[in-house]
């Protein structure tokens, strides 16, 4: 039931960052960590095929994280 409860929230948590993104890199930023705790409980739930996309999702959204960093200090 624990994982269960974590599961939903690692996962609500993900989406509604992924829904704010626009508002700025730091809903970016933890959009990836959103995903990271999605890929975690992937891995705990037994489902290592959606652990791993998340951890790649993960990887990506920092990626566009530090991309938008380099972008709003560039003169």
């Amino acid at each position: 039931m624990a994982l269960t409860i974590y599961g939903v929230l690692a996962l609500g948590f993900m989406m509604a960052m992924y829904a704010l993104e626009r508002r700025g890199s730091r809903f970016v930023l933890a959009f990836a960590a959103g995903c990271g705790l999605s890929s975690v409980y992937g891995f705990l739930a037994g489902a290592w095929p959606f652990g791993v996309v998340e951890a790649i999702w993960m990887l990506i959204a920092f990626r566009r994280f530090e991309a938008h960093g380099r972008q709003s200090v560039a003169p």
